[in-house]
């Protein structure tokens, strides 16, 4: 179990929670709770009539909200994907949502624990799974795929244009012994990277980790499936507001935006269409300097949000 609970700082919360401008007695979904940074905040300000269901994959993070908001009637904690958003509101017996949140990153706790193997900086096993169900690890990725696969991996997700003597590194060192932890890994890239990134601000393995954890988890993909079925469940004048930490993710994110908040009837229709949902972050909202002397995990965050202002559903 995750140690250090208190320690937990949610990215942009005032920013998050002035955008769902929450009602009382309204119905919200925290698709990442994680362990309940922006869910209190929502909570805090919901009637007794108000509803909050909290979504996380990592089971560490179910049993922490589950503890956390102990006997309270109104919140509800499920152990799933986001991407199954659409069921889960028919488990809850939800219809629409006044607001729905997701944060994709990684939890601070997941990463300052070594035994999930996230981190670049703490020794630990190579795994990376958010959910411990799934059945491939980060050291299945470095050990068994081959010299193209792990190149794509890297490329795709890490978008690192020359990663082939890392790899011919991976490959050559897990000849001689499995490659079972991240400092191997760490070491592996340290000694395989041109020598001057060694000395630069940011680590010369957080790409690859990036990548390998991003592939591991599946992340675009379920992002995509999330986005193509989350329009349907924002109730008239409800928000959907997502954080995201990469330009992988946060392009999906504003394609599917710009999707959902632009009339796509040729320019020679003599029609006027009004999308469903309006943009009302027109520039994706980061954190102050404060918050990122605070809390340095949150400098790459960017917010971006819409809200439903009419029922038509064509663009779906």
């Amino acid at each position: 179990m995750i140690n250090n609970l208190q320690i937990h700082k949610p990215v942009l919360l005032n920013e998050v929670i002035k955008l769902i401008n929450v009602k009382p007695n309204g119905t919200y979904v925290d698709c990442t709770a994680g362990f309940g940074g922006h869910s209190q905040a929502i909570a805090s300000k919901l009637s007794k009539q108000g509803r909050l269901i909290c979504i996380d994959q990592d089971q560490d993070a179910v049993d922490y909200l589950k503890k956390l908001f102990n006997n309270d009637q109104r919140i509800e904690v499920v152990h799933d994907n986001f991407a199954n958003v659409k069921s889960i509101f028919k488990q809850c017996n939800i219809q629409k949502a006044d607001g729905v949140i997701v944060d994709l990153g990684v939890s601070s706790l997941m990463f300052d624990e070594p035994t999930r193997g996230f981190s670049y900086h703490n020794d630990g096993p190579l795994d990376m799974r958010m959910n411990q169900k799934l059945s491939t690890t980060a050291a299945d990725v470095i050990n068994k795929y081959s010299q193209k696969q792990l190149i794509e991996i890297f490329k795709k997700y890490g978008e690192i244009k020359d990663c082939y003597s890392v790899v011919n590194k991976i490959i050559s060192s897990r000849l001689i012994a499995t490659i079972t932890t991240t400092k191997q890994l760490v070491d592996i890239i340290k000694a395989s990277v041109n020598p001057k990134l060694l000395h630069t601000i940011k680590h010369p393995a957080r790409q690859y980790f990036q990548a390998i954890r991003i592939y591991v988890n599946d992340e675009l993909n379920i992002l995509h499936s999330f986005l193509e079925v989350v329009s349907q469940l924002i109730a008239l004048n409800g928000t959907l507001a997502i954080i995201s930490f990469h330009s992988l993710e946060d392009k999906i994110i504003k394609d599917r935006f710009n999707f959902l908040t632009t009339s796509h009837l040729p320019k020679e229709v003599p029609l006027v269409e009004t999308p469903p949902f309006q943009l009302i972050t027109k520039k994706p909202i980061t954190p102050t300097k404060k918050e990122m002397t605070i809390n340095r995990r949150s400098r790459s965050a960017k917010l971006r949000a819409i809200k439903r202002i009419h029922n038509q559903e064509q663009y779906v």
